[in-house]
């Protein structure tokens, strides 16, 4: 029986696209790589058959994993963009690439152990970093091949994640709302579970530090989800003696709740309160007036996110790779000087 194209995979340990591209000599593959690949067509006799077997067949198949939310999630348009690069990048590497979600984490967690034990999937890409995480110890613990988009908790040399400087983000937006004149600077944002929001609160915390100013922990209102009970806090801290003339928020759908608030407590921004925000989604542009915030560049984190992951499979004797993606202020309507209380 001739030697296939899936011998030669099998034996080299790569995929069979990767020995496809090995003999169409490929810039995409590593050279050590393509020299095993080489090495084990020598020693089987294959030949390559071009017109049988070509060299982007669909072959492998990327999980997609979503943060466990009965809705929430599912309305972020920064999950959406960061699923559009991953989706693009995978296209043009030809490989497949599926949605895992769940109400919360064990169905999560069930669906990914079933695709596993099925052999369905190659490699899995979480989309959130969070403490205590099962569904990342699973990972871990299992050796599957998986990349974080967000800063690793555990184990952060040996995994692959692909994230944003988001303590530097938050304390260059601090910085832009102090250079305003504003000394009383809130903050609005989900639990500190979430990795990306406790650092954008630890980066707006250095930017008081840096200024002399004593961060309160009285200024910070933090909520699991939108199901939460958030408004009492947000009443009491805005409508206090010395209440804030800013807030910095942890994501756009958080400020656009923020915005609503502020109208029934008839607030006008940014004249009476200056916001700023993260993620420069549909929401930011869409609101009135549109919202001053941080350009994380979802799309970027999902072409990376999809890149490492695939390098990794057709090369699983990489080192963990860490990429950070550059982020960017950008200044709208919704911030201002300070008002004289």
């Amino acid at each position: 029986m001739a030697v296939t194209i899936k011998d030669v995979a099998a034996a080299a340990g790569v995929s069979p696209s990767t020995v496809s591209r090995t003999c169409k000599d490929s810039p995409s593959i590593s050279r050590e790589t393509k020299e095993r690949v080489r090495r084990i067509m020598a020693q089987l006799g294959y030949v390559p058959n071009f017109e049988t077997e070509p060299v982007e067949a669909f072959s492998k198949t990327i999980g997609i994993i979503l943060p466990s939310s009965q809705r929430d999630v599912y309305e972020n348009a920064f999950h959406l963009e960061i699923i559009r690069g991953i989706g693009q990048f995978c296209n043009q590497r030809r490989y497949v690439n599926t949605v895992i979600t769940g109400q919360d984490d064990a169905e999560v967690l069930d669906a990914i152990q079933s695709m596993v034990s099925n052999s369905q999937e190659d490699g899995f890409i979480l989309l959130y970093s969070k403490k205590n995480c099962p569904v990342a110890s699973y990972l871990r613990n299992e050796g599957l091949l998986h990349v974080i988009v967000g800063k690793a908790v555990q184990s952060a040399n040996q995994t692959i994640y692909i994230d944003n400087d988001n303590a530097l983000a938050g304390e260059e937006a601090t910085d832009y709302l102090y250079e305003l004149g504003h000394r009383r600077i809130a903050y609005f944002g989900v639990s500190n579970a979430m990795l990306f929001s406790a650092e954008r609160k630890r980066g707006y915390q250095m930017s008081l530090l840096k200024h002399g100013i004593t961060p309160r922990e009285e200024d910070c209102v933090e909520i699991n989800s939108l199901n939460d009970s958030y408004e009492d806090a947000l009443e009491t801290l805005l409508t206090s003696a010395d209440r804030p003339t800013a807030v910095l928020i942890s994501d756009d759908i958080l400020a656009v709740v923020l915005e609503q608030f502020c109208g029934k407590l008839g607030f006008s921004i940014p004249k009476d309160l200056s916001i700023i925000s993260f993620n420069n989604s549909l929401f930011s542009r869409i609101t009135s007036p549109r919202l001053t915030t941080i350009d994380v560049n979802p799309y970027q984190l999902g072409i990376e996110a999809a890149s490492q992951t695939i390098n990794h499979i057709e090369n699983p004797n990489l080192l963990a790779t860490k990429i950070i993606v550059p982020h960017q202020l950008i200044p709208r309507e919704s911030c201002c000087p300070p008002p004289k209380i």
